[in-house]
């Protein structure tokens, strides 16, 4: 197959159903604009995922994903790299295996060019990304995360410097 739009849906659609299977909601925004391709919902937290599909690069005999996102403007490709506000996680498709590799931001955007996932046993010492593979806990974890709220601390009886919108 060598439509990459084509590569591109099937690895979405990948995503959402390994997602739907742990029982979490997606959300699919409308059209490509936007940074991320997917929302997932996962313990009341909302999750901006980014979807890659990775390719078989024969010479390195690695799977290949692009760290910077493509745009077209008509006549040209025009290739940036993501800021980590962009989304939470990239998650790599292999289509021919199916299997996943789930980034954090803050991993993927570390990478100073494409990222290589070795799927062969034929390395003595495991890339960095092996680390990330199928690793879906990640997600999990980020939803879980308990969210410290700001609190004043004052005694009871004490009076606040916070002005009450009714006697202001």
């Amino acid at each position: 197959m060598s439509d990459t739009k084509m590569k591109g849906d099937i690895a979405e659609q990948a995503v959402i159903f390994a997602a739907l299977k742990r029982n979490w909601n997606v959300l699919q925004p409308i059209g490509d604009r936007l940074p991320y391709d997917l929302v997932l919902e996962v313990n009341n937290k909302f999750i901006k995922i980014q979807v890659k599909s990775a390719w078989f690069d024969n010479k390195t005999e690695n799977w290949v994903i692009d760290n910077r996102r493509c745009k077209t403007n008509r006549r040209k490709m025009i290739q940036e790299t993501y800021r980590k506000s962009d989304f939470d996680f990239a998650i790599a498709y292999l289509d021919e295996l199916e299997v996943f590799y789930i980034f954090p931001i803050d991993v993927f955007t570390s990478y100073s060019g494409p990222i290589h996932m070795v799927e062969a046993e034929k390395r003595q010492r495991k890339p960095r990304s092996s680390n990330y593979r199928e690793s879906w806990d990640l997600i999990q974890n980020r939803a879980y995360q308990e969210e410290i709220p700001d609190r004043i601390s004052i005694k009871f009886g004490e009076t606040a410097d916070v002005a009450i919108p009714s006697q202001a």
